[in-house]
């Protein structure tokens, strides 16, 4: 591993400290040794406590020796350096034109039948997976779940929808529980056909009453036996008629010209059923009930049916055992028979239980073996239970726990197998490619990439070509992106993979434009700063670091922050950045040196003042007041390691990660909020922010309601007005919602809660026209330091014609907050078309992503008779972030100037991304008509 040291004094004692008494000490040794001393951190701390520097000793933060050699050994870690970095290949579907394919696809789905639209919201999902908005993915996988016709379908997209919400972390919830919606209930799964009921339709599984209703009495037909059949040395009366009635050749048996239609004894051992068994058939056959016999008397039944072809018999016996696999310990023994006897239903039965228990079920071995192997995989196409929705939603579970693994690589080549269309195929070669280049299994890796490559997916050629790179051949690497460049419209990931193969400006110069073409790379930044530490300018590295995670948290950036910190010995940044990491990836393990960042962070924890939690409290009103989301972040980490589990702060945590746009680190919070609050109308709140976050809206209403009627609190009221609050608000109802938000201030809350609820009733006040009651409230929110309730008095200021006043109120927010890119757009609204287009400018450069500056530019552009330059700003803004709203907007413009065929392409785009969108609907039926 080659790399910077941390600091110029290492230089003398890094090899000593490093070295043992038998080790080789050159410079990639020295290294080595380094990475594997991280790894084993308490033995490597215990052997090398005598080796340590001496000046380490004398140079402590806090007076306990062992922090001073605890970080020294952290320090001994070398820096990553511009060599040994590189972005990794994005494993999913990256269309070179992806507006240009949602809009082939859309126009696809409105057309196709109901049997392909769930694999055709399967498709959707994939090309989407790239945008990372979990409420786009979650309304694919909905849909699919309401347009699913066959078994499988149904229990893979269920299970699917089941593992996006990350169900299996909430305590006390059964994997066979239904949510309480038709598409997801595991009993309506396993019923064949296309549900009549839309996506938020409730399920009435509970109140339906048991089919098989079981009774120490039965009442049997009043039949006489006529027949006996001897099994061994019993015998068992039957009804012949009714044996007969079974099956075609029991009927030919029992009634044709065969020897037992004339005889009243008929010997039936050697037929593969006991006595007991025989006893069973003739109860099923008077009575066709199965419930009062044990399970493995009705696997001897679905024997017997499959063998004297029994259809009726036999789905009774499947069904029958279908409805009884409820855990994995059930589902691991009957799949066998099921998958023996080709009973679909019980397979798909077992086949959920699975499912719904992932990722969980995936580490036990027999579940791994069901599955991997291409046998296991012809077994259950034998029964037609192999697909290809199964396997790639098995991959995208197993990519997620782990890239590198057997599973994932066995899983994927499955998924190859079970792929017909061209973009299952290019998916699945992709994402194989993708681990086997993690594996460093570089040939096979090129021969994947370049099979997806065939199959349409020409993103996949920057696999081809890092590859080749892997295997000594940078100039054809090199040739093969520059071709890429030259025969496509140039994007950001294809000057960023070029960048790795060229030197010096060249390079430089690659990586400008690819943040120029998508500033959403986070390996420009990474590899500028570096480049500044390699120049001695470890503080200008930070600074470009600082740019990128402005606007996008992303932990990779954190860590490397976190690192150049250590260099400058600011362990108190480090370790900021190392908390606000381990709060969106609480299992993170740094990319340089491969320690558990947990770790990392007890050896940073050695070096800085400890505070107790009332110190952390001011520090949290304190970051919160000046709008610096990382710092609360880390604050309220710290807070819960003071006292783990506390509900309260994962709630507040769970908030700051919506507002950073950590949709899954923030729905974890919350669902450990859940898990832990300490009473039921605390756990009903959690429960209603849940459902209002992943769509469920009066569900998370009728939460709100019961935690009311159980216990009137701050966040029960706070719930339920902010819910009825997302909408547009009547008069009638914007009263009740006043109303409500009175009532939550009048119950026990911190200041940063009673902020917030101070901030949104001025808001309410303000859309009434009361702005005097409205500044009262946006008066006190400043009062307990709710800085953002400048925001509100601006607008009242705004309201009264005083831009002037307006503007300056919104200046201070701006002075005041660490993150301003939304105070500035805020500030634009309130000055002239100039000053609006400057500060505007400074919102793109603090936050490239924020589409507002982008709509607003081009909208002046098109009142000035610029028609061309205002497409084209949206269109380098929508390159990178294919938002709603522009796509909306650069609809509307080419449908202005005539253009219908892009206007319609882009309708089609936005309508893949939000369906209801009534504002896109409206153009789209426009041109609709234009065209016909």
């Amino acid at each position: 591993m080659r790399g910077l040291k941390l600091t110029e004094r290492f230089k003398s004692t890094q090899v000593h400290a490093l070295s043992s008494s038998s080790s080789e000490t050159n410079g990639g040794n020295s290294s080595k040794a380094s990475v594997a001393a991280a790894t084993k951190p308490h033995n490597y701390l215990k052997r090398n406590k005598t080796m340590l520097p001496s000046w380490s000793k004398t140079k402590s933060r806090t007076t306990n020796n062992n922090s001073t050699s605890s970080l020294a050994n952290l320090a001994l870690l070398r820096l990553p350096s511009t060599d040994t970095i590189e972005p990794s290949i994005e494993p999913h579907l990256k269309p070179i034109n992806l507006v240009e394919t949602l809009s082939e696809l859309y126009h696809r789905m409105e057309c196709c039948t109901q049997s392909n639209k769930a694999l055709m919201c399967a498709e959707q999902y994939s090309l989407l997976r790239g945008l990372g908005d979990q409420k786009i993915l979650r309304r694919c996988l909905r849909t699919a779940c309401q347009n699913a016709e066959d078994v499988l379908s149904k229990v893979v997209l269920s299970a699917w929808l089941r593992f996006e919400r990350r169900d299996d972390e909430l305590v006390g919830v059964c994997s066979m529980d239904c949510a309480g919606y038709v598409v997801e209930c595991p009993k309506k799964n396993l019923e064949h056909g296309f549900s009549p009921c839309s996506v938020n339709d409730h399920c009435q599984c509970q109140k339906e009453p048991n089919q098989e209703t079981c009774t120490d009495s039965v009442c049997l037909p009043d039949e006489e036996s006529d027949v006996l059949f001897c099994v061994g040395s019993e015998e068992i009366s039957c009804v012949r008629c009714r044996i007969a009635a079974l099956s075609d050749p029991f009927n030919a048996m029992l009634y044709g010209g065969f020897a037992e239609s004339k005889t009243n004894k008929i010997d039936f051992s050697g037929n593969g059923i006991c006595p007991k068994g025989m006893r069973a058939v003739e109860f099923y056959s008077r009575t066709k009930r199965l419930d009062l016999f044990c399970p493995m008397t009705v696997l001897e039944l679905l024997s017997f049916a499959n063998r004297f072809c029994c259809v009726e018999m036999r789905s009774a016996c499947d069904a029958h055992l279908a409805s009884i696999v409820v855990n994995v310990e059930d589902a691991l023994v009957l799949i066998e028979y099921g998958l023996e006897e080709r009973a679909t239903l019980l397979v798909g039965a077992c086949l959920q239980v699975l499912l719904r228990e992932l990722p969980n079920s995936l580490y036990n071995p027999k579940v791994a073996k069901i599955f991997c192997s291409f046998e296991a995989k012809e077994r259950l196409a034998n029964v037609g239970c192999a697909s290809f929705l199964l396997y790639y939603f098995l991959s995208q579970v197993a990519m997620e726990e782990s890239m590198v693994s057997k599973t994932t690589m066995m899983l994927l080549e499955r998924m190859g197998e079970c792929a017909a269309e061209r973009w299952q195929k290019a998916l699945a070669f992709h994402q194989l490619g993708c681990v086997l280049l993690e594996r460093n299994e570089y040939k096979e890796a090129q021969h994947c990439f370049e099979a997806a490559v065939e199959e349409g997916h020409v993103y996949s050629l920057a696999g081809v070509a890092r590859t080749k790179y892997k295997q000594g051949q940078p100039y054809s690497a090199y040739k093969l992106i520059s071709s890429l460049i030259f025969e496509y419209k140039p994007a950001g990931w294809m000057y960023q993979e070029r960048a790795l193969y060229n030197m010096g400006k060249e390079k430089s110069f690659d990586l400008d434009v690819a943040t120029e073409l998508d500033p959403s790379l986070s390996f420009p930044y990474k590899y500028r700063a570096l480049a500044k530490v390699e120049e001695k300018k470890i503080k200008e590295g930070i600074i470009e670091l600082d740019r990128f995670i402005g606007f996008k948290l992303s932990p990779d950036c954190l860590e490397l922050r976190a690192w150049l910190y250590v260099a400058l010995e600011d362990y108190d940044s480090a370790m900021r950045d190392i908390r606000a990491l381990l709060t969106i990836e609480p299992n993170y393990i740094t990319s340089h040196g491969k320690i558990k960042g947990e770790y990392l962070l007890q050896l940073l924890n050695r070096g800085v003042q400890q505070k107790c939690q009332a110190d952390c409290w001011m520090q949290l009103y304190q970051q919160w007041s000046c709008v610096d989301d990382i710092g609360s972040l880390a604050i309220i980490h710290q807070m819960l390691e003071n006292e783990p589990g506390k509900s309260v702060l994962e709630f507040r945590q769970s908030l700051l990660l919506l507002r950073l746009n950590c949709q899954k680190a923030a729905m974890r919070s919350l669902r450990l909020a859940r898990n832990h609050s300490s009473s039921m109308q605390e756990r009903l709140v959690y429960e209603g922010w849940i459902l209002y976050d992943t769509g469920y809206r009066k569900e998370a209403l009728a939460r709100a309601d019961i935690s009311i009627a159980k216990h009137r609190s701050f966040e029960a009221f706070f719930l339920k007005a902010y819910v009825l609050a997302d909408t547009t608000l009547d008069p009638e109802s914007s009263s009740y919602v006043i109303q409500l938000l009175k009532e939550a201030l009048k119950c026990p809350s911190d200041g940063l809660r009673k902020g917030q609820a101070l901030n949104n009733l001025g808001s309410i006040y303000v859309d009434c026209g009361k702005l005097e009651l409205a500044k009262e409230c946006y008066k006190n929110a400043l009062a307990i330091r709710h800085t953002r309730a400048h925001q509100g008095v601006a607008r009242i200021y705004h309201q009264k014609n005083q831009r002037k006043a307006a503007y300056d109120e919104m200046t201070k927010l701006i002075e005041k907050a660490e993150s301003n890119a939304s105070a500035y757009e805020k500030r634009s609204e309130y000055c002239d078309r100039e000053m609006a287009k400057a500060d505007l400018d400074v919102v793109t450069q603090l936050d490239p992503l924020r589409t507002y500056p982008y709509r607003y530019r081009a909208a002046v552009m098109m009142d000035e008779q610029k028609e061309t330059e205002a497409v084209e700003e949206l269109t380098k803004a929508i390159k990178f972030k294919p938002d709603l709203q522009m796509l909306h907007l650069r609809a509307a413009f080419y449908e202005s100037m005539g253009d219908l065929s892009s206007a319609l392409q882009d309708c089609q785009a936005a309508l893949c991304l939000d369906p209801n969108h009534a504002g896109t609907l409206d153009v789209y039926r426009r041109i609709q008509r234009l065209n016909f």
